[in-house]
């Protein structure tokens, strides 16, 4: 391979005067740009010819590493694999096409989709009614967190603006809360990595006339289902607050178990997690939020309903709504196909099969890897580092030796409970060739942390790049060709 088309940016393969494109002839005339929206100099752009522009960035995309290129075991994030299928859908010039502006009576179809999808993540979730408004997870928490402050001021509890939030949930959600304007109350967890009840307790006793909510992420950040959360709703709903549920973590639960019927008010989905949509670096996103019966009024409008055979978009009726827009139509398709192709039966199967690969995976390592909760987990686990702490590698060793055997890395040093922290999920997805070929890689990295200490702590060594500074690039991260320059002058 070239190296020099592989290895170097862009700009460093410009060369004045060449070119990769010709311009049309001008058929529309010349024009003059108002002062002021001009460049005082041209654009410092790269100039290359066409096959080395190709070339350049159809090796660095190889460089990428996806869920369609191997096992991807990321932690709390969900990784799923997304069917082709889904993209064939989500690119059919039937939708591709629409705009979110046109007159309901040609949209029927994109419509009935929304309406659809509403329905069926009610269904699955126990609960009365769902907006597909929300982008984003986060997107979701705050939608869902705006409806529990509507709620309560409409009942003139306006004083209720602190919310429960145990030590094990995401980190976006006291985030998502704080921008809420509301007030964020930890509560601890057990030494089992469950919401410690009795902390629980005293803080209601102390500040339940001012709780809105209560924020539970389900199965926890641990992978460890909450089992007292019978108890735990009585409590909340007793002092007058309402209890959220984070669908981030709902893949263990589809099939076995429904939020609605745990008691839960309000809750969101992360339609690009749970229902199989891309949504690595960054995007894109969907964070569709339920409520339980007699919460509907609250949802945002716009809203989709159905009056005979007919769909229509409800923006007025809804006079407690916080307001919003359509969200992701492109990621709610793919999610809505990912269902409809598996049927009620199959979808069932999602939670069980989630659950099994993760359990297989900690048992099959747990006499290598440090395993600090034992017990049954759900769809993900943690580890804390090697077993055998003598050997001096660390979870930042091992995530950067399974590079150079193919495999993305767990999510590390998370949750922060503990030092050397490894998450692991599996999705329910994965064969058992695979993980077994996983579960081998991370057998034989704990060999090598015994007998080849200095390979595993330079890796990774098959990668294009070594080990990088990560807190130089923290501290001084090059964003631009002339800052590189600049700094290597």
């Amino acid at each position: 391979m070239n190296n020099r088309l592989y290895g170097n940016l862009i700009f460093e393969l410009s060369h004045s005067g060449r070119r990769g494109y010709t311009l049309p002839k001008n058929e529309f005339g010349n024009y003059s740009l108002p002062a002021g929206s001009t460049r005082a100099e041209d654009a410092p752009l790269p100039e290359c010819d066409e096959m080395t522009v190709v070339r350049h960035y159809t090796n660095h995309s190889e460089n990428n590493f996806g869920v369609n290129n191997g096992f991807y075991p990321l932690g709390s994030c969900t990784m799923k694999y997304n069917p082709v299928i889904n993209e064939d859908i989500a690119a059919h010039t039937s939708f591709s096409g629409l705009h979110p502006l046109q007159p309901v009576e040609t949209v029927q179809g994109a419509l009935e989709l929304y309406y659809g999808l509403q329905k069926s993540l009610a269904s699955l979730a126990g609960l009365s009614e769902f907006t597909l408004n929300p982008f984003a997870g986060a997107h979701g928490e705050l939608t869902g967190l705006m409806i529990i402050r509507a709620y309560h001021e409409k009942h003139g509890d306006a004083k209720r603006t602190k919310v429960i939030v145990p030590d094990s949930a995401h980190g976006t959600n006291p985030a998502s809360a704080a921008v809420c304007g509301l007030d964020v109350l930890e509560v601890k967890s057990t030494d089992k990595g469950l919401v410690d009840v009795d902390d629980l307790k005293a803080l209601l006793e102390k500040e339940g006339e001012n709780v809105a909510a209560m924020m539970m992420t389900n199965p926890n950040t641990l992978g460890l289902f909450e089992q007292q959360i019978p108890e735990i709703e009585k409590m909340v709903h007793a002092c007058g607050g309402l209890m959220y549920y984070d669908g981030a973590n709902l893949n263990p639960m589809l099939g076995a178990s429904r939020p609605g019927d745990m008691g839960f008010d309000v809750m969101h989905i992360n339609l690009h997690k749970t229902f199989s949509t891309p949504h690595g670096g960054g995007g894109p996103g969907s964070g569709p939020v339920g409520v339980r019966k007699g919460l509907e009024e609250f949802l945002p409008a716009p809203r989709v309903v159905k009056e005979g055979d007919k769909f229509r978009v409800d923006c007025d009726s809804n006079c407690n709504s916080i307001g919003a827009f359509f969200g992701n139509f492109a990621v709610i398709m793919r999610a809505y196909t990912y269902i409809l192709t598996l049927g009620k039966e199959n979808i069932k199967m999602v939670g069980p099969l989630a659950t099994l690969n993760a359990n297989y995976i900690k048992e099959e390592l747990k006499d290598v890897y440090e395993l600090p909760i034992d017990g049954l987990c759900k769809h993900e686990f943690v580890f804390d580092g090697l077993k055998d702490k003598s050997t001096g590698i660390t979870t930042m060793d091992v995530a950067k030796r399974l590079l150079d055997y193919g495999y993305h890395a767990p999510t590390i040093y998370f949750p922060l409970l503990f030092h050397e922290a490894m998450m692991i999920e599996p999705t329910e997805n994965e064969s058992k060739e695979t993980i077994d070929g996983f579960i081998s890689i991370l057998r034989k990295i704990a060999e090598e942390a015994k007998n080849e200490p200095e390979t595993v702590k330079s890796a990774p060594h098959n990668t294009p790049i070594g080990r990088v500074d990560d807190v130089l690039a923290a501290k001084h991260p090059i964003v631009t060709y002339a800052q590189l320059v600049a700094d290597n002058q």
